[in-house]
């Protein structure tokens, strides 16, 4: 029996069931080697040799693998028809073959399918090839290049940025876009305009809506009603004017449908219709391509197979009508280049099913199913007919014109099951209906109504329009989009807040420096022709050890060139870089450096060690002002000016609040030569810092409160609040290390909770994490795992509803009721929890295996001792692997 290697084991359970008995299907669980994070893993002096690893949690099911071939000596690979797939094809023949699990003498062929479906696997199955080089050269190319920007690049920033965490290749191009949006939207100063529309109606008394477009016989520009002077001006030359219809112009107009889904319009609707990431999308559609329900998720391609067109045609025709399928089929021209990226679109493997059809449980799995099944029989319909309509109405003086726009729809074609967003909201009078109107129409005014408008700044990005964005300039791959955005968001560079994504501190700082000291290396069309080098190496026309070699020669110049560099160096040319942004002219000219406090410090930037900004005085600590990071007045200070605010006095101590570095907070006292550090305590984020009184800051700076001693142990129990809110802590102080903490529900309760209720939430808390009392109980059990045994149950967690099953907590999407959950849809989300997760995936089903196949132990016993040093050196390597963390792109 032939043996057959897929990525994941979804997707083996898939194709198992279509090939039968007669092989046997096993998964790599994705990419089982990598270059170990350590100098020398490309030897750029040995023409870029590169030294693989194969990783601590990859071992066992490569060992299954070479077990497998012990009985049946051919290997069939199937891994993901895409440069990644080819890459993991040839990593297991290389490493198969050091282990002389294959030899010169065993069959050895690569299949692909562009879908998961028993008629494509098995004509696949049919057309063996063997793993193309050119593909598997152009992942060997920018896997060195990422470790050779990753390894060296951010050790720089490490020493000469505190609390930068990496730069990469494509992610740093990425949140270069993200940050320079975030500038654009600071500097934008807004510009007053007005427009005046008029509410008019037939002689049939049917009203419709039209705006001005010429005054005193001048046609207007958006900008020409500047004030609301001229406004009502307008107004009044509108009102003492008899209107009447002066043309009606009616032009027929069609509008086709998009084309169907490649990977980054998939991501982008996604994002606009239903708020998805980029992670959470490619997720989903994974599973629904491992389901067999689509074809393919990661490709540059928009054409589909003529059986497919044909399918989607029947489909229409069956559901809708013939009048809706075009005479001839809709063919749509892939703009990939290279043959890697020219797959088929995303389209379902069946046609005739939806959503309902299917009964997919899964929330995300549900929506993008239905999204990407609309979208195919969309670009397979007749176009939508409109009739679009201009009505121009005006004065008989030629003075005063205005324009009503409308449309009607004769035959709604590809609308009637799908239309695509937009990404900002955009209002188009084009949409609206108007009455029956004709020329030489008298009009009745209703009402004249001016509106005042500014300009506005421009958006920031959404993960679907930044992946668009990083489209247009040729920047990253399908394949690499999710996990460029997401890995900036990861390493808190940006945050997503209302679905935008705004630069944090950290990552406005990264790109300052790297645009001075590196700005090739962040330049769009040096990073798009990178990656057209790297499509020419895929197709074969280039290569790739001179892409390598080119990269280098300049890139470790540029690296050596700051050797020398020092920190204070580093942030007063930031400062100096950033200096319009963050000390723009002020409006009397004086100097906008000059500390608006004590009058003669100079404002600068300041790092914190947590890798934040903020803009400080040179004479601290005597001159304690700080503001954001940013242009002045770019972040509200919650009511607390720069200097402070005084609420008052207790005690003989004055009690201030203060706007600091990491928030709001209130003070007692002042900073003195004797009083270095006077207490000081966190205003609550619950409260808001300008309502903030003289009793409130009292009752803060009391804390922490003594609630008493637990009537166990006679330990004191104290009431606080922390970082992550309000809390009860169960130790001798609360700076003593240890002990138990609970949360409290709300900020009252520090002040009021008493010790039976303390006792409670602390015992709930020691039980809840496996220590003394009671095991927390499921909130619903599912029953023993069908393949490894063992309870699975739904358990209520911190920050949600999760599986437990052995080891694994599994979160469950937000989408998906906890009630709702399968066991199957359980069991899938503990194989994606393991598959992450390689400590939990060594652990968990070994106990099991160990208990259910003695024999299993002894042949690992057989196996002589010889490989074992080399297993142990390699586990040794493996934690600096968190170190270097180069960019995926």
């Amino acid at each position: 029996m032939p043996v057959v290697v897929v990525e994941s084991p979804a997707k083996a359970k898939t194709i198992n069931k279509y090939l039968g008995d007669n092989y046997t299907v096993l998964a790599s669980y994705g990419h089982v080697r990598d270059l170990p994070p350590k100098d020398g893993s490309v030897d750029t002096e040995h023409d870029f040799e590169m030294l693989w690893e194969i990783g601590s949690d990859s071992k066992k099911h490569v060992k299954a693998i070479a077990d497998a071939l012990k009985n049946d000596n051919e290997l069939i690979l199937a891994t993901d028809p895409d440069r990644e797939g080819e890459a993991i094809s040839w990593h297991l023949q290389e490493a198969l073959t050091k282990r002389k699990s294959i030899t010169k003498s065993t069959p050895v062929s690569r299949v692909v399918f562009n879908a998961i479906t028993k008629t494509a696997v098995t004509e696949a199955m049919k057309n063996p090839r063997q793993v193309d080089m050119p593909l598997v050269e152009a992942y060997l190319a920018r896997r060195a290049l990422d470790y050779l920007v990753g390894f060296n690049l951010s050790p720089v920033l490490w020493r000469k940025l505190p609390g930068a965490k990496s730069a990469g290749r494509v992610q740093s191009v990425c949140l270069r876009l993200i940050t320079e949006r975030e500038m654009e939207i600071e500097a934008f100063r807004a510009r007053e305009y007005w427009s005046v529309k008029a509410l008019l109606a037939t002689p049939r008394g049917q009203e419709f809506e039209a705006r001005l477009t010429t005054l005193a016989g001048k046609k207007l520009d958006r900008y020409d009603i500047e004030n609301g002077t001229q406004a009502e001006m307008a107004v009044q030359a509108i009102s003492s004017r008899d209107l009447k219809v002066q043309s009606v112009e009616a032009k027929p107009a069609n509008r086709n449908p998009s084309a169907p889904f490649m990977t980054s319009t998939l991501q982008q609707e996604a994002s606009r219709k239903f708020g998805m990431g980029a992670r959470q999308t490619m997720s989903a559609a994974q599973r629904l391509y491992e389901a067999g329900y689509i074809t393919y998720m990661r490709t540059d391609g928009i054409d589909m197979a003529p059986e497919a067109v044909q399918m989607a045609r029947d489909a229409i025709k069956d559901r809708y009508g013939a009048e809706y399928v075009p005479s001839s089929p809709r063919v749509y021209k892939n703009k990939a280049k290279n043959a890697q990226e020219a797959h088929e679109c995303i389209r379902p493997t069946d046609m005739t099913q939806d959503v309902d059809a299917l009964k997919i449980s899964d929330g995300d799995q549900r929506k993008l199913y239905d999204l990407i099944w609309k979208r195919t029989l969309a670009c397979q319909m007749e176009s939508a007919r409109l009739e679009r309509t201009t009505v121009d109405v005006g004065s008989q003086d030629g003075q005063v014109m205005l324009r009503a726009t409308g449309q009607v729809v004769l035959f709604d074609g590809f609308l009637k099951v799908y239309e695509e967003g937009r990404d900002d909201d955009v209002t188009d009078d084009d949409d609206k209906r108007l009455p029956q109107i004709s020329e030489g129409d008298k009009m009745d005014k209703r009402a004249v109504t001016p509106e005042q408008h500014f300009t506005q700044p421009p958006p920031r990005y959404t993960e679907a329009t930044l992946v668009k964005r990083m489209e247009e300039l040729g920047i990253g791959r399908p394949s690499t989009y999710a996990s460029i955005v997401t890995t900036i968001q990861d390493r808190e560079y940006v945050r997503k807040d209302k679905n935008r994504l705004i630069p944090e501190d950290k990552g406005r700082l990264v790109i300052a420096f790297l645009e001075n000291y590196f700005r090739k290396y962040v330049g769009y069309d040096f990073t798009a022709s990178l990656e057209e080098e790297l499509d020419d190496v895929s197709a074969g026309d280039r290569d790739y050890k001179s892409v390598l070699a080119t990269f280098w020669r300049d890139f470790s110049a540029a690296v050596a060139e700051t050797s020398d560099l020092r920190i204070t160096e580093v942030l007063e040319k930031i400062n100096e870089v950033l200096e319009p942004h963050l000390f723009p002219p002020t409006e009397d000219g004086s100097d906008p450096r000059l500390c608006p406090n004590c009058g003669n410090g100079r404002l600068s930037m300041r790092t914190a060690r947590s890798g934040g900004a903020f803009i400080g005085c040179s004479n601290y600590p005597e001159c304690r002002y700080t503001r954001a990071f940013g242009p002045p007045g770019a972040e509200d200070t919650g009511g607390i000016p720069p200097e402070g605010k005084m609420l008052g006095e207790d005690q003989g101590d004055k009690i201030y609040a203060f706007k600091g570095r990491f928030g709001p907070y209130v003070q007692r006292g002042e900073v003195t030569d004797d009083n270095k550090k006077p207490p000081r305590q966190s205003i609550p984020k619950e409260w808001p810092p300008a309502d903030v009184d003289l009793g409130q800051a009292v009752q803060l700076l009391s804390l922490p409160r003594l609630v008493g001693q637990h009537p166990e142990d006679g330990i004191s129990v104290w009431a606080n609040i922390g970082r992550y809110g309000p809390y009860l802590k169960h130790a001798e102080s609360t700076s003593e290390r240890g002990g138990t903490n609970a949360n409290l529900e709300s900020i009252d309760e520090v002040w009021t909770v008493g010790m039976n209720r303390a006792v409670q939430l602390l015992a709930e808390k020691v039980a809840s994490r496996g220590g003394r009392g009671v095991a927390a109980k499921p909130i619903r059990e599912l029953g023993e795992h069908p393949d490894q045994g063992g309870p699975v149950n739904i358990m209520k967690g911190k920050y949600g509803p999760y599986v437990k099953w052995e080891k694994v907590n599994a979160t469950i999407p937000k989408e998906v009721e906890p009630d709702d959950l399968t066991m199957d849809a359980a069991v899938l989300l503990i194989e994606e929890k393991l598959a992450k997760s390689p400590a939990k995936r060594k652990a968990a089903p070994k106990k099991k295996a160990a208990a259910k196949k003695p024999a299993a132990k002894k042949t690992a016993a057989k196996k002589p001792a010889a490989k074992k040093p080399a297993a142990k050196k390699t586990a040794a390597k493996k934690p600096a692997a968190q170190k270097a963390d180069p960019d995926e792109g």
